[in-house]
């Protein structure tokens, strides 16, 4: 009996499975596309989004998922909802005083 238990044990799962974000309507390329364009970034933005776009594609022919697409589209959305907030740090007086240079915690690289 106490065999039967260690072997339960140790193939033991987690009671719990990993729940993907939902995939992105099929227009949500396009429609952030739209949003990126009307952004005053756009010069910089447009050009990389098509590039990580492009590249997507490209993984998504590779391995038949439409994974790459979803994260490409999901890691925009992301840029694009927090370009408000690192706009105001810029335009704030950025008081850094109360942080630590990260230099100094992990040390010198060699």
């Amino acid at each position: 009996m106490a065999a039967g238990l260690l072997e339960e044990a140790m193939t033991a799962q987690p009671d719990y499975t990993a729940v993907p974000p939902p995939a992105p309507a099929p227009t949500a390329a396009a429609q952030l596309l739209a949003q990126l364009r009307d952004d005053r970034r756009a010069d910089s933005w447009v050009p990389a989004f098509e590039r990580d776009w492009a590249k997507a594609l490209e993984d998504s022919r590779h391995s038949y998922s439409l994974t790459p697409l979803h994260d490409v589209v999901r890691t925009w959305q992301i840029r694009l909802a927090a370009a408000p907030a690192v706009d105001a740090y810029m335009d704030s007086d950025r008081d850094e005083t109360g942080f630590v240079d990260l230099a100094d915690v992990l040390g010198g690289r060699r």
